[in-house]
This record gives C-alpha cells, sequence and structure tokens, in this order.
C-alpha cells in the first residue's frame, strides 16, 4: 500500500493525467452538443431518432459508456505508455531498483496506480456524460423519468465495472508497449499505429480481430454488441464478440500485457 500511494501521488503531479481527463471530457462534450444539434435539425426522422436515442434514459446511461469507450480507449493507451516509458526516461524505476524494490513489483504496482486513475477518469466521464445527456433530454423533449428506472439504475454498476476493466486493459497494453520500448514516445507511437492498424485490418477480416485486444474491449457492453461506436480506430466494425465473451477475451489481453511488463522489466539492462 505504501508504494501504491506513492505512485498515486506521483501521478497526481503528472500533467499526463489531467491533460487525458480534460481531452476525454471535451471529446465527450462535444459529440454530445453535435448529437443535440443533429436530433434539432436533422430532417431525416431515422437519423433524428438515432440522435434522440442518446439522451433517452435508462438507454442513455450504457450508451453514455459506450461513448466513452469509443473515445477513451486510444486515450487509455496513449495514458498508459506516457506513464509506463517515463519509468525508463527518467529513471525513477532505476533509482526504485537501488533502493531494493523488486523490479516487477515495482512496475505492476505503477501500473495498478495508472489503472486506478483510469477508473477515476471513468467515473468522472460518465457523470459528465449523464448530465449532458440530461441537458440533452431537456432541449429535446424527451423527459427524466427514465433517470430513476429501477432495473437502469441496478444494471449501472456492472456496465461501470465492463468499462473499468475495458479502459485498463487498453493502458496496460500501452504501458506494456512502452514498457518494452523503454520509451514514451515510442511507447505511444507504437500503441496508437496498433489502436489504428488494429481498426483498419478489422474492416476486411471482422471475424478475427474481433478477438484483438481494441476490439475486444469496444465490445465490452451491451450497447457495443448491438453497434459499434468506436473501438479498434474504427466505428464501422459490423462484427463484434458478445458483450459477455469480449469480457473474457479482455481479461486474456490483460494478463497478457502485464505478464509482458513483469517479463522484460525483471530482464531488462537498467544499469548505467
Amino acid at each position: 500500500m505504501r508504494l501504491l500511494g506513492a505512485n498515486l501521488r506521483k501521478l497526481l503531479r503528472r500533467p499526463a493525467s489531467w491533460v487525458t481527463l480534460l481531452l476525454l471530457i471535451a471529446l465527450l462534450a462535444l459529440i454530445y452538443f453535435a448529437l443535440i444539434a443533429a436530433a434539432r435539425t436533422a430532417t431525416d426522422p431515422q437519423a433524428a431518432l438515432g440522435a434522440r436515442l442518446f439522451v433517452t434514459f435508462p438507454r442513455a446511461y450504457e450508451l453514455v459508456l459506450t461513448l466513452i469507450l469509443g473515445i477513451g480507449g486510444l486515450l487509455a493507451v496513449t495514458y498508459g505508455a506516457a506513464i509506463g516509458g517515463s519509468e525508463w526516461g527518467w529513471g525513477t524505476l532505476k533509482a526504485a531498483v537501488a533502493r531494493g524494490e523488486s523490479r516487477s513489483r515495482y512496475s505492476l504496482v505503477n501500473y495498478a496506480a495508472v489503472a486506478v486513475f483510469v477508473i477515476v477518469g471513468l467515473a468522472l466521464a460518465f457523470l459528465i456524460g449523464v448530465v449532458g445527456a440530461a441537458i440533452g433530454a431537456l432541449v429535446l423533449g424527451a423527459g427524466l423519468d427514465g433517470m430513476t428506472d429501477r432495473d437502469g439504475l441496478l444494471g449501472l454498476p456492472e456496465l461501470f465495472g465492463r468499462a473499468g476493466l475495458a479502459l485498463s486493459m487498453n493502458a496496460a497494453f500501452g504501458y506494456a508497449i512502452a514498457t518494452v520500448a523503454r520509451s514514451q514516445l515510442a511507447g505511444i507511437a507504437v500503441g496508437v499505429g496498433l489502436f489504428f492498424a488494429e481498426g483498419i485490418a478489422g474492416l476486411f477480416l471482422p471475424d478475427v480481430f474481433q478477438w484483438f485486444p481494441f476490439s475486444a474491449s469496444s465490445a465490452v457492453t451491451a450497447a457495443s454488441g448491438d453497434a459499434a461506436i468506436g473501438g479498434g480506430g474504427a466505428s464501422a466494425i459490423v462484427t463484434q464478440l458478445d458483450p459477455n465473451t469480449a469480457i473474457i477475451a479482455v481479461v486474456v489481453w490483460l494478463v497478457v500485457a502485464l505478464g509482458v511488463t513483469a517479463v522484460f522489466t525483471e530482464r531488462a539492462e537498467i544499469g548505467g
């Protein structure tokens, strides 16, 4: 707990933590502004209905999380890479090992702090998204009765847990890539490249790439199973995993990413 607390305090001072959160919130707000504007001005009834769906509760709860997965997946990768790579570039891992810390333990606890920040960011973005959806409901006359729907509220913890796991896996992937590269910039560049490459490849081989990490993470909510809004760098993927199957795939990829991180950190040369 001492090491985790120290890493949490360290991340609290990192500009990457705040920049990533503000960017996520700004993009989410922009999307809701566009959806509300589209619903008010659309001449196509189907398009207007689709936009209104995002501000109609209790379905809006689920769709807020799906939007966050869509736009936050890439941000989680870059955040994980930024923090993982900084341990090598800034020499903090070397200093920790010199103090007698276990290499893999330090690296995995540092990732745990990253995951905590990712989940906190998800919670804040979700609250802001719900407020945006509520404002949209009032503007469009959809009403707020569904906000207190019992079934919708009871399902929120599971949906939030699924989204938190998915974003944590994305962050772990970025963290692992940056650890292997031992560089922030290389980790971010490779992570972003793989994110979009998977999305593009998924357009041609969806049955295969639906099992890959970023596509699987975008499918963990029921809404993602109905229609992909993001993930893997492309929203046009038609075939996605069943949400429960996607959870299994996400857990497997999370274990793989953390395993690579631990093994590489133990064996890498950090002297000099």
